[in-house]
């Protein structure tokens, strides 16, 4: 016999699967961690399989729960869609979004992607410029919501991530052996280079400057090619390069990925691209 899935049981499972943990997932759904369980026992007895188990850092997902979390997305999505649709709130307008030139290709892609699927009258207008720019810009409002970069601690906005920043060079190269270090930073108002900076003083290691430009492409090339060493968050390193941890270069301080909304109100197009950036995201939570 057929059974229908009930979608606040699957619900409560992808909410508790993005926090790794019951307590978090019932602050994020306004229940108690006791009702979350049951919800959660429901689904498993209803699908006949266990999807978490406990490990050192939480809960985490069996292979059964990880099969389940991306069709639960999907029906969760499409749930979502129906009611709006039906109801009359379809989100339509346009949405000007801020992201960091080493966010947009990364972290963000999958999230941009998701949100066009799911807002088709959306037009988006992606906004590329460093951390400082985009802060500058949504003051200014020619942008709607922005993500930055910011070092890690109190901040104005909605932290959605911790993520180490990492020294990054070509496999088996020698640039990070050079004295004095040649180093590539995209643009002297990029995010990251005041701690950049501050690192290599404090340990006195002399360095020049390879390259300095709004191309993230143009750095990312001299350090592919061995010019020259730079900086990134460790989840946006590109996989044929290599994060530098024995070369004796100074640590470098966690960052953060931030969400950052006008003080006015936000428009619904907005409000559902911080939606889906906040879901997206929520599994990098732990990176640093």
């Amino acid at each position: 016999m057929i059974r229908d899935l009930d979608t606040t049981l699957i619900r409560t499972f992808v909410t508790t699967a993005d926090k790794a943990s019951m307590t978090a997932a019932a602050n994020a759904l306004h229940l108690t961690q006791g009702a979350v369980s049951q919800q959660v026992k429901r689904l498993e007895e209803v699908l006949g399989q266990s999807l978490f188990e406990r490990d050192r850092r939480g809960l985490k997902l069996t292979r059964s729960g990880e099969r389940l979390l991306d069709k639960a997305r999907r029906l969760l999505q499409l749930n979502d869609e129906i009611l709006a649709d039906i109801k009359g709130r379809v989100v339509a307008g346009q949405v000007r979004i801020g992201v960091p030139y080493d966010l947009v290709g990364t972290l963000l892609a999958p999230v941009l992607k998701a949100y066009a699927e799911a807002y088709p009258q959306v037009e988006i207008s992606l906004v590329c410029a460093s951390s400082p720019e985009l802060a500058a810009a949504l003051v200014a409002g020619t942008i709607d919501l922005a993500i930055i970069e910011e070092r890690a601690g109190p901040t104005a906005g909605e932290c959605l991530l911790v993520d180490r920043l990492v020294w990054v060079g070509a496999r088996g190269g020698s640039a990070r052996l050079k004295r004095p270090l040649p180093v590539s930073i995209v643009a002297d108002t990029c995010a990251f280079r005041p701690a950049v900076l501050a690192a290599l003083g404090e340990q006195g290691l002399d360095w020049r400057t390879v390259f300095e430009n709004g191309n993230i492409d143009a750095t990312t090339a001299t350090v592919r090619s061995d010019l020259a060493v730079t900086t990134w968050l460790a989840s946006t390193v590109p996989a044929d390069l290599e994060i530098l941890s024995d070369a004796g270069l100074p640590a470098l301080p966690n960052f953060s990925v931030n969400l950052h909304l006008p003080k006015h109100a936000i428009q619904p197009a907005a409000q559902a691209f911080a939606s889906h950036i906040r879901e997206g995201l929520s599994r990098y939570r732990q990176a640093a």
